[in-house]
């Protein structure tokens, strides 16, 4: 029922678009309602005056994860692990970044950190800007004194400057001895540095920093990775490894592995003392080998209408018009909706007379005179890819699409009606329309309610086919009928127009 509502607020507020045609609007001020299904695809609401449909940035979820901060919330009051193992607590500092700033789905972290000037004695009116995360759950990763085995810390980063000292994650409890327990991940010389101290029970201190210079201003992928069978420890940038090795005994890939324990009272810091953006942080319990660096699939993604519903069977499909563009470029309405930098969207189409049984999608293209395509009931689906670094997402606007209604033969003229024994001849003068395939006939014993059971060839409505005239037998004698015309055309099912006008006759024994 509420896909036949919104069938009908289409159907209802389409406009008039030429002579006999009409449109209907999907997107724009409508909406998208109508997109009944999608897979990869999401609405974003700061490209356009209204949302636009976009391919989906936001990160799959694994059986594996253990946290998952998407910060896609836009609100820091509201960040929260999806997974619900830990409790996320934003500082007055932070703040949301939305739109194609973000790296991952519509949201990320903005943390506004000033360790220079907290470190010269400056910040004592610094208001903190961090997020404090600890576990609220048995079964999370780091919840008291778990044996961690397995793990993998991943996120991406978009710092402003990266100066010395700027903290980007730091975990602190305290371990069985009553040691302090530390991961740090701090800025050094343009370079990551991590360090782990009383992390791995019984492990010396673990001290290491990237290769790869980081850039400022410019989105990158962290992941650092654990395997307890042999004790081996990476750490890569956008999927290279930066660092190699092995927390054992002998510091190689064979002796006893020392395994991460997690401390009692933890508390997981982001973004203490760092300036720029944080997005999609994951932790997991597992040594994750498949890592995805694309912002956007490179399958694509698709979303396709219900039924819409054009009023008439047989309608005509004339036309689907599209707006739309992406980050650099507009589309100019007519043609392939293809880019520069071989982000696209292809356009399929189906319709039928009965909303249950559709027909497999045709491919169209925008702007460009459709033929054979017609029914009560059309379907739009729309397949959105990226460009060919999957860094760019193409967007749709507006679909419109612009139909002639097949309208019913009107009802015939000057109906004649003489009365016999029992019987009626009915005479018509055919309907204007050429597609007229035929006429139906109804009777009944009060105007407008034509329900009549007596004539020989059956109940109303009588189906006569296409002729100008019948005869109807089998009525009684002295009960005043009254009788309607309608013409139909060739459309299935049958489709009918209006009641022409009403005649009667009374059937009378003649002596």
């Amino acid at each position: 029922m509420k896909n036949l509502s919104l069938c009908i607020f289409l159907f209802i507020s389409g406009l008039v678009y030429g002579i006999g045609e009409k449109t209907i609007i999907i997107g724009g001020e409508t909406g998208w309602q109508v997109m009944k299904s999608r897979s990869r695809i999401e609405e974003m609401s700061n490209i356009s005056s209204n949302p636009v449909l976009v391919l989906s940035s936001s990160g799959e979820y694994s059986d594996s994860l253990d946290m998952f901060l998407s910060f896609d919330e836009g609100v820091p009051e509201y960040f929260n692990d999806l997974i619900g193992h830990y409790s996320v607590t934003a500082a007055p500092g932070i703040s949301a970044s939305k739109g194609f700033f973000v790296r991952a789905g519509t949201g990320a972290a903005h943390f506004s950190g000033f360790p220079a000037l907290l470190q010269a004695g400056v910040g004592r009116n610094y208001t903190a800007s961090n997020l404090v995360i600890e576990p609220r759950s048995k079964n999370a990763l780091l919840s008291d004194g778990t044996v961690i085995n397995d793990f993998t810390i991943e996120f991406w980063l978009y710092p402003a400057n990266m100066e010395n000292g700027e903290r980007i994650l730091s975990w602190n409890s305290i371990t069985a001895n009553y040691a302090l327990q530390q991961i740090q991940c701090t800025v050094s010389r343009n370079r990551i540095q991590w360090d782990f101290s009383n992390f791995f029970a019984g492990s010396p201190a673990i001290s290491f920093n990237s290769i790869t210079t980081v850039v400022p201003k410019v989105w990158s992928h962290h992941l650092i990775r654990f395997d307890s069978r042999s004790g081996l420890l990476e750490y890569l940038i956008n999927g290279q490894l930066e660092t190699v090795l092995f927390v054992t005994v002998t510091g190689h890939n064979y002796g006893e592995v020392y395994l991460p324990v997690a401390g009692s009272n933890g508390k997981l810091i982001l973004g203490a003392e760092f300036m720029g953006m944080m997005d999609e942080f994951q932790i997991h319990s597992s040594f994750v080998s498949d890592i995805d660096l694309y912002r956007y699939p490179l399958s694509g993604g698709i979303a396709e209408t219900i039924p819409i519903d054009l009023g008439e069977p047989d309608s005509n499909v004339l036309n689907i018009e599209v707006s739309g563009g992406n980050q650099q470029e507009v589309y100019r309405g007519t043609g392939k909706f293809r880019f520069s930098d071989d982000s696209a969207i292809e356009f399929f189409i189906r319709a039928s007379n009965n909303p249950y049984r559709m027909p497999e999608w045709q491919s169209l293209i925008p702007g460009i005179e459709i033929s054979g395509i017609k029914g009560r009931y059309v379907q739009i689906a729309t397949v959105l890819y990226p460009s060919g670094d999957g860094e760019t997402t193409p967007y749709l606007d507006t679909v419109r699409i612009v139909y002639s209604p097949n309208e019913a033969p009107p009802p015939p003229t000057q109906i004649r009606v003489i009365a016999g024994d029992g019987s009626v001849d009915l005479s018509w003068r055919q309907s204007s329309s050429k597609d007229t395939a035929g006429y139906v006939v109804y009777y009944g014993t009060a105007s407008g309610e034509y329900f009549g059971e007596d004539a020989v060839l059956g109940a109303s409505p009588l189906d006569v086919g296409n002729r100008n005239s019948v005869h109807i037998d089998g009525l009684k004698n002295g009960t005043l009928y009254y009788f309607a015309i309608v013409a139909y055309d060739s459309a299935e099912p049958l489709h009918a127009g209006v009641f022409s006008r009403e005649v009667t006759a009374r059937p009378l024994k003649t002596l």
